[in-house]
Parts: C-alpha cells; structure tokens; sequence
C-alpha cells in the first residue's frame, strides 16, 4: 500500500555497503539499505518517511511518520502515522504506532502499542507472527 507509492518521495539514502556508527537525524524520505548502529530519527513533520530494506539493519532507536520495515531493526520503533511492515520484516523490540500494515512473513517480537484513542487501524495477514519478548 504506502511503500509501492513512497520511492517518488525518498531524499537520502544509505547504501548497501554503508555503514554509519552513530545516530542519524533526517528530513523528507530516506531508504536505507545499508546499516546504521545508532537511533534513526526524522525531523517534525507528517511526511516524513524512512524505508528499511530487506538488505538494512538498524541497531538503535527508530523515529518518524511513516516507516516502511522490510529489514531488521533491534529497538523501539515510534511511527506517529503509519507502520508497514513487510514479508521480510523484523523488529525485535517495542513497537509504538497509530496505523498499522503487517503483511505475512513479518515479525514483531516485543509489544505493539497503538498511540492514539480510538480504533486501532490494524491489519494483520495470513502468516504474519507477534511474539511477546
């Protein structure tokens, strides 16, 4: 759904050999292919968006708007719009949402918490797996 739309908006990216040590702070789109050992953060704002390839791994903690996960993430994750999370995905720790896309395949291990009253919008596909660390 979001992610098919979102490589129209990417600004950044950190590519498949990169590896950055420390935290990284950004505006707009970003993809990361690439790793990151340090807490990823957006920048205010309802746009931004952070694409998490299948190649990616981010140790640290994940903050934005609208994040793609396709890789692997070990930290908490705050998406103040929407969540998806795609076949390839894991994150291994708490998760912080207010829409949620999980597709089969993807797994969660640590606890997802909807951010806002209200019905959670949460989308749960044949063969996707939440675990409880």
């Amino acid at each position: 759904m979001f992610g098919r739309n979102a490589k129209s908006e990417i600004d950044s990216l950190v590519g498949i050999s990169a590896r950055i040590e420390g935290d990284l702070m950004f505006t707009g789109g970003l993809r990361i292919d690439g790793e990151v050992h340090g807490n990823v953060v957006a920048g205010d704002g309802a746009d931004s968006v952070l694409i998490v390839s299948e190649h990616a791994r981010i140790e640290g903690e994940v903050r934005c708007a609208n994040l793609v996960v396709n890789g692997y993430i070990a930290g908490t994750v705050y998406s103040s719009e929407l969540l998806e999370l795609q076949p390839k995905g894991r994150i291994h720790g708490d998760v912080h949402y207010k829409l949620l896309e999980m597709h089969g395949g993807a797994l969660v291990t640590g606890k997802l918490t909807h951010q806002q009253t209200g019905e959670p919008v949460f989308h749960l596909a044949v063969g996707a797996e939440v675990t409880e660390a």
